[in-house]
């Protein structure tokens, strides 16, 4: 079993940055790609961001230049670095990790963005 541990989520001003954390443990093997998701209230879950296990990234085009992700292979680690945070990034932002044995998620995350 895979467990995503998350952290980092608050509330934050708009303009404001903030660093999100998922550490993986547990059977892992062959990790294809970690990345955040999120949902905002009455909206579908979605990508936000991917990284894989070459370090390829893709982002989603409304975070593009504000939205940063990167891991660290040795800690089976995702980071994903917010800045210019605005109103419409509020959501619950989860943890995804694809690997061998399957697809994981985190528990969520809120992040508000509100002055």
């Amino acid at each position: 079993q895979v467990q995503l541990v998350e952290s980092g989520g608050g509330l934050v001003q708009p303009g404001g940055s903030l660093t999100l954390s998922c550490a993986a443990s547990g059977s892992i093997f062959n990790i294809r790609t970690m990345g955040w998701y999120r949902q905002a209230p009455g909206k579908e879950r979605e990508l936000v961001a991917t990284i894989t296990s070459s370090y390829t990234t893709t982002y989603a085009d409304s975070v593009k230049g504000r939205f940063t992700i990167s891991r660290s292979h040795a800690k089976n680690t995702v980071y994903l670095h917010m800045a210019s945070l605005k109103p419409e990034d509020t959501a619950v932002y989860y943890c995804n990790l694809q690997c061998a044995s399957g697809d994981y998620w985190g528990q969520g995350t809120q992040i508000t963005v509100s002055s």
